[in-house]
C-alpha cells in the first residue's frame, strides 16, 4: 500500500481543502452542507485548528500531491470535553477507493494521544455505508443515533455518532 505523508495545513492550503470538501457535497452522503462553501467562510474553522491540540493535516501521496485532509475538531467548547475530538477525513475525488481512508484513520488513532485526545468521535450519516464500514473496521462503536435529524433534498437522514476510546 502506498505510503502517505502528513503535514500541518498552512493557510495556502485552504483553497485546496475547500475544493476537496466541496467535491463531497453533491453526493449528499458526507456533509450536511447543501451548497458549496467559500474559502472565506472556512477561515474561522481553519483558525480554530492548531498543531498543538487540534491539528488539521493535509495528506500527500508519493508524488507530493495533496490527496486529502484530516482534522481533529473540538467536540464541545466546555473544558470537560477537551479530551474528545471529532475526526473528519476528506479525500480528493481521484483519491477515493484506494485505501487511503484506512491509512489516514490509523494515523489519527496512532497519534491522538500526542494531542491530549482520549476519545475520537465521528459524525456519519447512516446511509454513508463506506464511511461507517471504515470506522467500524477500526473498532469505532455506535455511541449515538440521531434519527432523521437532517433533510437532504427533501429526504430525512439519520446521523450516527461513532466513538472510540484511545488508550
Amino acid at each position: 500500500m502506498e505510503k502517505l505523508k502528513f503535514r500541518n495545513a498552512e493557510l495556502s492550503d485552504l483553497k485546496k481543502i475547500v475544493k476537496i470538501y466541496n467535491s463531497t457535497i453533491a453526493s449528499r452522503m458526507v456533509t450536511a452542507d447543501v451548497e458549496e462553501v467559500s474559502v472565506e467562510s472556512k477561515q474561522k474553522w481553519f483558525d480554530d485548528h492548531n498543531p498543538e491540540t487540534r491539528p488539521l493535516w493535509v495528506v500527500k501521496d508519493q508524488a507530493e500531491q495533496i490527496v486529502g485532509w484530516v482534522s481533529f475538531s473540538s467536540f464541545h467548547e466546555r473544558a470537560a470535553y477537551s479530551g474528545t475530538v471529532e475526526v473528519s477525513i476528506y479525500l480528493d475525488e481521484n483519491s477515493r477507493g484506494k485505501g487511503y481512508g484506512k491509512i489516514i484513520l490509523q494515523y489519527c488513532i496512532d497519534n491522538a494521544g500526542k494531542f491530549g485526545v482520549n476519545n475520537l468521535v465521528a459524525l456519519i450519516f447512516l446511509h454513508n455505508e463506506p464511511s461507517l464500514k471504515l470506522f467500524r473496521h477500526f473498532g469505532f462503536e455506535d455511541w449515538a443515533n440521531l434519527p432523521n435529524v437532517a433533510i437532504l433534498d427533501g429526504v430525512e437522514r439519520s446521523l450516527v455518532i461513532l466513538g472510540k476510546k484511545i488508550d
